[in-house]
């Protein structure tokens, strides 16, 4: 018997499954909210010295999703595993530094449960299907986005454009919709912002 057959025979593994995967989705997901947008800063920042031929004053240590490790931003201890286990650790810690006492934000404990309870809702509605995954990934991509829309009033193309192929691809398989219906949505999408682009560019000149 294969996972995905246990899983169909177990519908409330699959939504225990899913919702699990959600919490640490959430919990990375509060890691790309956050680094994402420094290192887009970073390359932007990069590509205009170069175009100015502007030299580096220093090479900048690596800074991606992975590395450095997570550390608490006022006393800069490093995040132990069992420090940060989706919503579960903030209760433990109380939602305090193991280190230094400094209050740790309820966002990410928040971002963990929601992205826990949607991962749940979009596992009940679709069951064990490609639709549930594709609908998990693409429910995933909407909170980080939204995140970093809060923050930052960026939507980054690093998650815009695999999520915009990956519903063309869905959609030649009729996932959710079909191919025709897809592309005139992906042409519409384009063209709505498009338009809102030049119109801002009219107004302010």
């Amino acid at each position: 018997m294969t996972l995905v057959n246990y899983l169909q025979l177990n519908p409330v593994v699959f939504l225990i499954f899913c919702t699990l995967i959600g919490l640490s989705v959430g919990s990375f997901l509060n890691v790309v909210a956050h680094r994402l947008p420094v290192m887009l800063d970073r390359d932007w920042k990069s590509q205009c010295r170069e175009l100015l031929e502007i030299k580096e004053e220093a090479e900048q240590p690596a800074f991606n999703l992975s590395h450095p490790p997570s550390r608490c931003p006022k006393c800069e201890r490093p995040i132990r595993i069992r420090e940060n286990i989706p919503v579960i650790s903030f209760l433990l810690l109380r939602g305090r530094c193991a280190g230094c006492s400094e209050p740790i934000s309820l966002r990410y404990p928040m971002v963990e449960g929601f992205t826990g309870l949607l991962s749940l809702t979009v596992a009940w509605h679709f069951g064990v299907s490609w639709e549930a995954a594709a609908a998990l990934s693409l429910t995933w991509a909407l909170i980080a986005l939204s995140l970093i829309d809060f923050d930052h009033q960026i939507l980054p193309d690093s998650i815009v454009l695999p999520m915009l192929w990956l519903g063309l691809l869905l959609s030649l398989f009729g996932i959710f919709v079909d191919a025709e219906a897809a592309i005139v949505g992906a042409v519409a999408g384009y063209l709505s912002l498009w338009s809102v682009f030049q119109l801002f560019k009219l107004i302010t000149g």
